[in-house]
């Protein structure tokens, strides 16, 4: 909202009040009493110490997630060893909790941030002192905090790809030889894995046999896809054969860029570990649980002759739940089970 065209109202919270959202039901009665979905009384919040959160929230269930998002950027070398990684992540927060909830999140290695960056809800001076978020959220979603881990912390890259793709070896023909296998994962699985690589147009067709998994090639986009699935590191997967090329077309400058997905649970990549979320300000009681969630990427760079660019990111998912169990029965076994869920939050790595 603006005021004189300066921005006077930011918050989606405060807008939310300000200009109620459209539906069937609110548009057939402004047509008829002619109101409009403009509210014309300026939102309790704008005037408060807290503009990001609106008042007299109340929700059936009370529940918080949040998303721990790291992307890392790394350079590694043909042999696999890493030249330079640096990792900006962020925790994405979608809170759902009645009342004026205070909370606070603590780190296990808060040091591990060289920079970072966090929302107006975020209490700065108890950051400065103590290295733990402290705030009253507001309602919904929201990013808590963005941050910065450079070259100087040690960032283990769990997977490697060991390449070989050559357009020389005969008139019209090539080969390609990929292995995939994991690498410093902490005895973690990996899952899911797909590679993807996009074939220069000089490829006509892929003649290619894997170890493991499932290979299609398009020849109208030049995709190869090879869905590989599970790697295990007594069995590593490998996809070999050769490559059908234009006849009297030269070979391609570059090699193509791998772009490869995968899934790690319960690992994490920059070492930052969540110790517990603490709720003040509220009487109901919390029931705490945590879920941990890896998707990845990694796409490496496009000349195997020299050093690639590695890219890919990782998700952490915890997720926290306030209030009372629906089952009466359950309500008894809640204050041992919220002590024996916390030892699980201590110790569980993000």
């Amino acid at each position: 909202m603006l005021d004189n065209g300066f921005p006077l109202a930011t918050e989606s919270n405060i807008l939310q009040e300000l200009i109620r959202p459209p539906n069937v039901l609110r548009t057939l009665a402004n047509t008829v009493t002619g109101r409009s979905n403009v509210s014309g009384v300026l939102p309790s919040g704008q005037l408060s110490n807290v503009p990001w959160r609106r008042s007299a929230v109340k929700y059936t269930n009370n529940e918080a997630y949040f998303d721990v998002v790291e992307e890392v950027d790394a350079i590694i070398d043909r042999s696999g060893s890493t030249v330079f990684a640096e990792i900006q992540g962020y925790i994405d927060c979608s809170v759902k909790l009645s009342g004026m909830p205070d909370l606070t999140m603590t780190f296990i290695n808060p040091r591990l941030f060289d920079d970072f960056s966090f929302h107006p809800c975020v209490r700065f001076k108890r950051w400065e002192s103590e290295r733990l978020l402290s705030f009253i959220p507001p309602d919904g979603s929201f990013r808590l905090m963005s941050y910065h881990i450079g070259t100087q912390s040690v960032v283990a890259v769990p997977l490697y790809v060991r390449h070989n793709i050559s357009f020389k070896t005969g008139p019209g023909t090539g080969r390609l030889d990929l292995t995939v296998g994991p690498k410093q994962t902490m005895g973690r699985t990996v899952e899911n894995v797909l590679l993807e690589i996009n074939m220069p147009k000089q490829v006509l067709n892929c003649m290619l046999t894997p170890s493991q998994g499932r290979v299609t090639f398009d020849p109208v986009s030049r995709l190869l896809s090879w869905t590989v699935g599970r790697v295990e590191q007594s069995k590593l997967p490998n996809l070999r054969g050769s490559l059908s090329l234009q006849t009297g077309a030269p070979p391609p400058d570059a090699n193509p860029a791998i772009n490869l997905q995968f899934t790690i649970s319960q690992l994490a990549v920059s070492g930052v570990k969540v110790n517990r979320l603490d709720m003040y300000g509220e009487k109901y009681k919390p029931f705490k649980g945590s879920e941990v969630y890896h998707p990845g990427r990694k796409v490496p760079g496009q000349d195997v002759a020299t050093p690639e660019t590695d890219v890919f990111w990782m998700r952490a998912r915890t997720w926290f739940m306030v209030g009372q169990a629906p089952n009466a029965r359950l309500n008894r076994f809640i204050p041992e089970l919220n002590q024996y869920v916390l030892e699980i939050v201590r110790t569980v790595q993000f």
